[in-house]
C-alpha cells in the first residue's frame, strides 16, 4: 500500500505539464478583505456543564444583565452551573450590508466543561475601532460531547461551538470601491515570475487602455481605464478570469513527525553517490550531443541533451531508471521500489542537501 501511495505522489509531483490558473485563485484585490469582530457574552441553558461557582466574571456578568431587566440579586447567592461566559468571534466579509447574516464561533472563557445544548444571549460584536458592527444570538451547535462519571469520554472539543448565520450585521464598513482610480493585486504566494506573468496577462487583455506594472514580487498595480470608471466590478470580473501559468521555487518539504515528504518537479540534483545502511545510491548525468546530418536543411541546430542514470543497490538487487535531467524523482522512485520507509527517505534527503547536491530549498516542519 505504501508503494502505491508514493507512486501516486510521484506522478503528481513530477508532472511537467504547466496548468493555467485564474488570477482570482492566486491573487486578491487590495482593500477587499475580511474584518475581524469580537464580543463577550453569556451562554445559558447548559445541563450543569457551565462555569463553576468560583468564576467571578461569569457571576458579575449574570447579575449585571439581570439588573438591567429589573431583577436585583446578591452576587454571593448566585450559582452559575448552567451559565458559561464565552468569547464570540466572527469575520465580517467585504461589502456586507446591514441586515446580512454571518457565522460566529463561540468559545468558553471560564471552566465550563461543555457548551452543548446552550443558547448564546444577545452579544454585540465590535471591530478594532470599538464600534458595534453586528449582534449575535442563538442556539449553539457543538461538534463534540463529554460524558461519564468515573471514566470520562470526550469527542472533539465540546467547549467550542458555532452558530450558522448567528450574527446580524448592523453597521456597514465604509468603502469607495466603485470610485477607485487604481487597482492593486496582491499575490497569495509572492513570486517575481508569477507577478510578471500577471502583469503581462493584464496588459495583453487591456491593450492600450492601461499598463499593469509589477511593484514587487507580490504586488501588481494598474490604472482603471476610462471606460471602466465607476464600473470597477466589471473590470475586476474581466481581470479575475484571465489565465496564467504560475511559477514556484524548487522546494522539498519534510514533516518528520508524520513521515510526509512533498517536493516540486523543479527540484534538481547534482552528481552524487549515497550509501544508507545496506543501500547504495548513485546518480550519474550523461550529456549527449546530436549534430545535423550532412546536407541538412538550413536552420538545423546542434542539440545537447542530458540524461540521468539512477542506480539503487540493496543486497545484490539492482534498480536502474533513466530520466531527462538529474531529478530527485529517480532517487525516490528507486527507494520506494525497494520498500524503504519514509523516515529513512527523509534521512537520505537531508544528507543529500547537506552535501550540497540538492539544488532546492529543504524545509523541515
Amino acid at each position: 500500500m505504501r508503494r502505491i501511495l508514493w507512486a501516486g505522489v510521484l506522478c503528481l509531483a513530477l508532472s511537467q505539464t504547466a496548468w493555467a490558473v485564474r488570477i482570482k485563485d492566486i491573487a486578491t484585490m487590495q482593500g477587499v478583505r475580511d474584518n475581524a469582530l469580537i464580543g463577550y457574552g453569556l451562554v445559558v441553558g447548559l445541563n450543569g456543564t457551565g462555569d463553576k461557582a468560583g468564576t467571578t466574571f461569569t457571576i458579575q456578568s449574570l447579575v449585571s444583565m439581570l439588573s438591567k431587566m429589573g431583577v436585583f440579586l446578591d452576587p454571593t447567592t448566585v450559582k452559575v452551573k448552567n451559565v458559561a461566559a464565552v468569547i464570540v468571534t466572527a469575520k465580517l466579509p467585504p461589502f456586507m450590508k446591514s441586515g446580512n447574516r454571518i457565522d460566529v464561533v463561540v468559545s468558553s472563557l471560564g471552566d465550563a466543561t461543555s457548551l452543548a445544548g446552550g443558547t448564546l444571549l444577545l452579544t454585540p460584536l465590535k471591530g478594532p475601532d470599538q464600534q458595534v458592527y453586528a449582534v449575535a444570538q442563538g442556539p449553539i451547535s457543538v461538534g463534540g460531547f463529554v460524558g461519564g462519571d468515573a471514566t470520562k469520554v470526550q469527542k472533539n472539543h465540546p467547549t467550542v461551538g458555532g452558530i450558522v448565520g448567528g450574527a446580524l450585521v448592523e453597521k456597514e464598513v465604509a468603502s469607495n470601491f466603485a470610485e477607485q482610480e487604481y487597482v492593486t493585486l496582491l499575490l497569495r504566494n509572492q513570486d517575481f515570475t508569477t507577478a510578471a506573468r500577471v502583469a503581462q496577462a493584464v496588459n495583453a487583455r487591456m491593450g492600450q487602455e492601461t499598463t499593469a506594472q509589477t511593484v514587487d514580487a507580490g504586488t501588481v498595480r494598474f490604472q482603471v481605464p476610462e471606460r471602466y470608471q465607476g464600473r470597477v466590478v466589471d473590470l475586476m470580473s474581466l481581470v479575475e478570469g484571465l489565465d496564467i501559468d504560475t511559477d514556484v521555487p524548487a522546494k522539498v518539504v519534510v514533516n518528520e513527525r508524520t513521515g510526509t515528504i512533498v517536493f516540486g518537479h523543479d527540484v534538481r540534483l547534482s552528481e552524487v553517490a549515497v550509501s544508507h545502511g545496506n543501500l547504495v545510491i548513485r546518480i550519474r548525468k550523461h550529456v549527449k550531443v546530436s549534430q545535423p546530418l550532412p546536407f541538412a536543411p538550413e536552420g538545423a541546430e546542434t542539440i545537447v541533451a542530458e540524461e540521468e542514470e539512477v542506480t539503487v543497490v540493496e543486497e545484490g538487487d539492482q534498480l536502474t531508471a533513466i530520466r531527462e535531467g538529474a531529478t530527485i524523482g529517480g532517487v525516490v522512485e528507486g527507494l520506494n521500489a525497494l520498500g524503504v520507509t519514509p523516515r529513512d527517505m527523509i534521512s537520505v534527503l537531508q544528507a543529500i542537501k547537506s552535501a550540497g547536491a540538492m539544488q532546492a530549498e529543504l524545509e523541515i516542519i
